[in-house]
């Protein structure tokens, strides 16, 4: 009995270092390289390369894009309660956008457009304007 163990083991022996000779082999006749690189590197350089301008041209693409949002909503005379004047910013990464007021009294209601440059205006700004931009103007 124990020298049919040992004939056992002997095998599994043989048969574990024919299978780790093996495993050499294919590793040494496969396309890998140290460290198990793939042997076109230069490509894949490049290819990244062209990935890393392609997220950075989306990068400023986005900046276009409208992400600034903010209203303030206000009751404009005494008289009228239910805060039904409002003004809005709409602006994209740089600032640009424009700034939209609506102001409702008892017998009338008024609308303004506003643009916005850098998040500057050229016109003279109520403080419901000024707090819709603060509010829409991203943190420094």
């Amino acid at each position: 009995m124990v020298v049919l163990a040992l004939i056992s083991l002997l095998i599994a022996g043989a048969a574990l270092g024919l299978a780790v000779f093996e495993r050499r082999q294919r590793l040494a006749s496969s396309p890998l390289i140290l460290n198990g690189l793939p042997e076109d590197v230069p490509g894949l350089r490049a290819e990244v390369a062209a990935l890393r301008s392609e997220v950075a041209a989306l990068g400023v693409e986005n900046s276009r894009n409208l992400q600034h949002i903010a209203i303030v909503r206000y009751d404009a005379f005494g008289d009228v309660g239910g805060q039904l004047s409002w003004s809005l910013v709409i602006a994209d990464g740089t600032g640009d956008g424009l700034l939209l007021t609506s102001i409702h009294g008892r017998t009338e209601g008024r609308s303004y457009a506003k643009a916005l440059r850098g998040w500057e205006c050229s016109t003279t700004l109520s403080p419901q304007e000024e707090a819709a931009l603060s509010q829409a103007k991203p943190a420094a």
